[in-house]
């Protein structure tokens, strides 16, 4: 008995176009991490790269969590995109650009409406407590961009 695996007849070109798409889509949520870094980074007091690497806790805490919401903006803007690979390539990295931007001003505005000292308290070598909340602002806020983006 002799048993035969059926594939369709378009499997090979299929697994590469996905291959492709993994790729591609892999390169613009690269692209919009590293822009939506750029955004905290340049909206907030000080260097955050070099606050980071001096290890300062707050600074590292509210970029950690900077960077995880920025990646739900870019995750539902990836998992919303179109379903044709160009189109789906540019609505998720308008959405996902937009969404950094909307992100970004938001916690910005918050920050000023709780009249948060940010360049005090992530440049602290101490654990500063107004840091979980301006982390918890960076993630609520994500949270709230991506679901409008869905």
């Amino acid at each position: 008995m002799t048993t035969t695996l059926a594939l369709s007849d378009t499997f090979g070109s299929d697994l590469v176009r996905g291959i492709g798409a993994i790729l591609l889509y892999g390169v613009v949520g690269l692209l919009m991490m590293f822009a939506g870094f750029w955004a905290i980074d340049w909206t907030t007091p000080g260097k955050l790269s070099q606050l980071v690497t001096r290890g300062l806790p707050n600074a590292v805490i509210v970029t950690a969590s900077g960077l995880l919401s920025m990646a739900f903006i870019i995750v539902v803007a990836i998992a919303n995109s179109a379903s044709d690979l160009t189109e789906g390539l540019i609505t998720s990295l308008v959405y996902g650009l937009l969404g950094i931007i909307v992100q970004v001003a938001a916690v910005r505005l918050l920050e000023w409406a709780t009249r948060i000292d940010i360049r005090s308290t992530i440049e602290s070598e101490k654990f500063a407590p107004a840091s979980v909340v301006v982390a918890s602002a960076h993630l609520a806020l994500g949270l709230i961009v991506a679901v409008a983006i869905s």
